[in-house]
């Protein structure tokens, strides 16, 4: 049995900004940062944390 691959904050927040900001699709960010297919669904649902002004 394999080891559940980690990613962290950082990792899922460039996906994230690839996605919403860059107008990249899910499969694109996926395949180039080599994401699971797993993360590639919560990419979609992730947001960027809110900052106050």
């Amino acid at each position: 049995m394999t080891a559940k691959k980690q990613y962290t904050k950082e990792l899922k927040l460039d996906a994230v900004g690839l996605v919403l900001d860059q107008g990249h699709t899910t499969s694109e960010v996926s395949r180039s940062l080599e994401i699971s297919v797993n993360q590639h669904a919560k990419i979609t649902t992730y947001q960027h944390p809110k900052v106050s002004s």
